[in-house]
């Protein structure tokens, strides 16, 4: 894959940065060898690998407890009530 000013454009894009001026030739060189890297797992050989689908994840049981919790994390906060977080309004 070729890693040119276009691509480069859109990746700052989107991820919200700005690559300086002197540093994008080489932020160019190394981004085309990573990807270069990560193509080469395509010639990794996983035919001989068996899947383990019958690992399921261990789930615990939902049980209800009673604790304070909530007091003792609410006895933190600058403004509670109600047992509730009182946060200024963000617009």
């Amino acid at each position: 894959m070729i890693v040119d000013d276009n691509l480069l454009d859109k990746l700052e894009k989107l991820a919200m940065i700005k690559i300086a001026e002197d540093k994008r030739k080489s932020f160019k060189e190394e981004l085309a060898q990573i990807i270069e890297k990560m193509d080469s797992l395509q010639e990794v050989d996983t035919s001989n690998i068996k899947l383990q689908q019958d690992r399921t994840t261990p789930m615990r049981d939902d049980i209800v407890k009673n604790t304070d919790i909530i007091d003792k994390v609410l006895s933190h906060a600058p403004k509670a009530q109600d047992r509730y977080f009182i946060v200024p309004k963000v617009i």
